[in-house]
């Protein structure tokens, strides 16, 4: 459990970052995501989860 909350406090960590650092920059990048198609953001979706995985199960062999 302690391993878990730690991985979820460095993704929030990493997740935090660009809207502390870049503010304007990320209100545009919101507004563009906003924009695109429900198709595009579910495969950008799988693509990162596939990525996910990949790095835990090779982080963890």
């Amino acid at each position: 459990m302690d391993f878990f909350l730690c991985v979820i406090g460095m993704v929030m960590i990493f997740e935090g970052l660009p809207y502390f650092a870049f503010p304007e920059r990320m209100k545009e990048w919101v507004k563009k995501v906003v924009e695109m198609p429900e198709s595009t953001l579910r495969v950008m979706g799988l693509v990162l989860i596939t990525l996910g995985l990949l790095f835990v199960y090779f982080g963890r062999t």
